[in-house]
């Protein structure tokens, strides 16, 4: 008996040992399995794959400009990212292998670099991020590969930060941090999912993220805390940061902060627009617009050595610190003076950000730039003139007077005639009778010469200014475009309320989403389909309704673009014998050939999508962009 009751009860544990052994290992399972559906669910979809070379249009790229972004340097080459594309150099005194965007890269600008061992990748890659297309992992003989996020608000990049163990930390600008580990892209968490990330700074086991306006967050062993304004820092947006053994420094618009654990030590350079940030052995580098770059010793009786640099853009990298001044490109020591390391090529523009193209009458093209004056560029020598001062900073339109003889330039800050060798004559501003400092549009009519303002439109007539308004009947005070014929008192007036057609200072009708068929009432530029036609045409440009025409009898019918909810930027229209082009924000360039009758939108070939102004020269059209400008005959477009 007690033999069949020992057998009893090993075959009674022998079967809850079994038991036991298959619930723990479905139970295994489901926690794997309910681990791996977590990770996907957080997982973003991505895809990686080379970027394909544009084939067509042959845009061809008119001058460049000499700011750099960024730089780094990987197995004894040079990387230097610009608004036009990449340049790398093998070596300093050969000429550059040239990555253009929207030919070689994707139409958007690299506003970082880095150098990183990723995860299941053979060897260190230099890395660039975009400002909305995603991630560029750049090969030695291969075509760069993107990296890019499904979700749209991913695909603006920030920051980059790579980690020991392979993995990649991005910012973002609106979709906080992302992980990317070689095979997944996902967030680092939810509490950082919505931060709009300026920049980066730390390792695999802490790291720092810096914000737009929510201060610093630290995340270590899990958790996140915050230090903003309350807690020490100069203000709560963060611009750059510098992460050394002897703490971290982070550059705000009011100042720096050094951190030591996580609490602020000491506050440096006060007021100062801290930029970007570079720390050498005994002081701190800081790159500012205001300053330029300003050294200031760390410790209390060091002293800073060194020749100061002119006009100089500071680029530091992990390893090193460069600069771009006069022309050169520069990297410091570690006794924090500045050694030359290669020349750029001469006669750079001075921006790439460009609000307004015009042929002069000897043949100069004037570029207008968002913030920084203008340039008369010489295109058969390539030499550039460049004027800046209080008035001609931003600059919203640039058209040649016929009866002054001279080049106007509307500007957020009076109105500017210049000779033909760029010479100011005269500045016009509120206090000669215009209706407000910022101009925006210029026409030329019977009645005299108008300028379009925030506050309606002043008319310079041989007795004086006069100003038109909502009083008078304008649409808006707010005109955004204006398009007038020099023979007759006609003229159209692109207001935020619609179209006001004025005759003989008289507002004679206007037309809105109330009495018409117009897509918009926000008009942002206006272009005659012909001089020559009889009676009047016009194309009218709209925020968010593309494009439309407008007769002499105010009838309203739209255009049919291929992108018709584009929104046409200020003034970025032009009529040529042979097309119709129209600049939009996001979408390319429309263009309307009059011979076959039919729009074309263009993307491929441009190196920002954000087209913003035009001019016409011996057959060739320019082309204004957020990236800089290219030039195309008109025969070959589409």
């Amino acid at each position: 008996m007690r033999k069949i009751a020992f057998y009893l009860s090993a075959a009674f544990l022998l079967v809850a040992l079994v038991l036991g052994s298959m619930l723990f290992r479905r139970v295994n399972s489901t926690l794997r399995a309910s681990r791996s559906r977590a990770a996907l669910k957080d997982d973003l979809p991505f895809s990686l794959r080379p970027f394909t070379h544009s084939t067509a249009p042959a845009f061809e790229q008119t001058g460049f400009s000499s700011t750099a972004t960024a730089v780094v340097e990987l197995s004894g080459k040079l990387y230097i990212a610009s608004p036009s594309g990449l340049a790398v150099y093998d070596t300093p005194s050969a000429p550059p292998r040239q990555l253009r965007l929207g030919i070689d890269l994707p139409p958007e600008r690299i506003t970082g670099l880095a150098v990183a061992h990723l995860r299941g990748h053979p060897a260190s890659q230099v890395l660039g991020i975009t400002s909305g297309a995603g991630l560029l992992l750049f090969d030695t003989n291969a075509p760069p590969q993107q990296l890019l996020a499904a979700d749209p608000s991913s695909r603006t990049l920030t920051a980059i930060l790579p980690l020991a163990t392979g993995d990649l930390l991005l910012g973002t600008q609106h979709a906080g941090v992302l992980l990317f580990d070689g095979t997944h892209l996902r967030r680092v968490s939810p509490a950082t999912s919505h931060l709009d990330v300026t920049a980066l700074a730390g390792n695999e086991t802490e790291f720092w993220i810096g914000t737009r306006n929510q201060g610093l967050l630290h995340w270590h062993s899990g958790q996140l805390t915050t230090l903003n304004k309350d807690g020490g820092l100069p203000d709560n947006t963060i611009l750059s940061m510098a992460d050394t053994p002897r703490g971290l420094f982070v550059g705000t618009p009011l100042g720096v902060a050094e951190i030591i654990g996580d609490h602020v030590s000491r506050q440096l350079a006060r007021g100062l627009f801290a930029s970007t940030l570079s720390v050498n052995q005994n002081s701190l580098v800081i790159g500012s617009p205001e300053q330029s770059l300003l050294t200031v010793p760390l410790a209390a009786h060091a002293v800073v050595t060194g020749t100061p640099l002119e006009a100089a853009t500071l680029l530091p990298t992990p390893d090193a610190a460069f600069a771009v001044s006069q022309g050169k490109l520069l990297r410091a020591t570690s006794a924090g003076l500045w050694q030359t390391v290669l020349t750029l090529p001469p006669g750079g523009l001075s921006d790439s950000d460009v609000t307004a193209l015009n042929f002069s009458t000897d043949g100069r093209l004037w570029i207008g730039y968002f913030d920084h004056g203008l340039d008369v560029l010489e295109l058969s020598t390539q030499r550039v003139q460049h004027l800046e001062n209080d008035h001609l900073f931003c600059i919203n339109r640039i058209v040649n007077d016929p009866s002054r003889r001279t080049v106007d330039v509307a500007t957020a800050n009076g109105l500017v005639l210049l000779d033909a060798a760029a010479r100011p004559q005269q500045v016009l501003t509120r206090q000669d009778g215009l209706a407000s400092d910022q101009i925006t549009d210029i026409a030329f009519s019977a009645d005299g010469l108008t300028l379009a303002t925030p506050s309606g439109l002043t008319v310079l007539t041989p007795s004086g200014a006069q100003t038109l308004s909502s009083f008078n009947g304008l649409a808006n005070n707010h005109v955004y475009a204006l398009s007038a014929d020099p023979a007759s008192t006609l003229l159209l007036a692109g207001t935020l309320a619609g179209v006001s057609v004025v005759d003989h200072m008289n507002i004679a009708s206007t037309l809105s989403l109330q009495n018409s068929a117009l897509p918009r009432n926000w008009i942002t530029a206006i272009v005659r389909t012909s001089a020559a036609e009889a009676p009047p045409r016009w194309l009218v440009g709209t925020y968010g309704g593309s494009v439309v025409e407008v007769d002499a009898q105010g009838h309203v019918t739209k255009a049919n673009t291929p992108a018709p909810d584009a929104v046409i930027n200020p003034n970025a229209m032009l009529a040529t014998p042979t097309h119709l082009f129209a600049g939009t924000l996001s979408q390319g360039l429309l263009a309307y050939n009059r011979s076959t009758q039919h729009w074309t939108q263009i993307t491929n070939g441009l190196p920002s999508l954000n087209v913003t102004a035009f001019a016409s020269h011996g057959g060739e059209l320019y082309i204004g962009t957020t990236n800089g400008i290219v030039h195309v005959p008109e025969q070959d477009l589409p």
